[in-house]
């Protein structure tokens, strides 16, 4: 049987990973990258990239698995072509094998997140928590995106 805390991440992960996809369906590479309220800030294509970068690497940490490359400016610098659909499929499958081939849960185990501002050791428990909070509040953001890109797109 599956660790419960994995099952329940798996479960939760899953439905904001899900609203990613359905935030992005039927969007133009335009849409995607669209600054809609300047120079300053992020477009769908930037939000969605950071969540999914950002999720790896977390779950990658609470899971044991090896952390991924991460090269966290780039993601703020993301721009959508054609083959962006195909990419966030693909994370969003490496996301959620790292949930499924996860064994056991050891909430104390701790890795260095190379990635932070401030590099410094984080328990698997922590990770999993953040992973989970941080995703879900670029959900968020993506539907807002959604609604004010397909009213200038429409």
């Amino acid at each position: 049987m599956a660790d419960p805390i994995l099952a329940a991440a798996r479960s939760n992960i899953g439905e904001s990973l899900d609203e990613l996809r359905r935030a992005i369906d039927g969007l133009s590479s335009d849409a995607l990258n669209d600054r809609l309220a300047g120079e300053g800030t992020n477009p769908m294509a930037v939000i969605v990239t950071h969540a999914l970068e950002s999720t790896r690497a977390w779950l990658s940490l609470a899971t044991g698995a090896p952390i991924p490359e991460r090269d966290r400016p780039a993601e703020f610098r993301a721009v959508a072509d054609d083959g962006f659909p195909a990419w966030v499929e693909g994370r969003i499958g490496e996301c959620l094998a790292l949930l499924d081939g996860a064994g056991t849960f050891d909430p104390a185990r701790e890795h260095v997140a190379i990635w932070t501002s401030e590099p410094q050791p984080r328990s698997a428990a922590w990770a999993l928590l953040h992973a989970t909070a941080h995703l879900g509040e670029h959900v968020g953001h993506a539907h807002v995106m959604r609604d004010l890109v397909r009213n200038v797109h429409a």
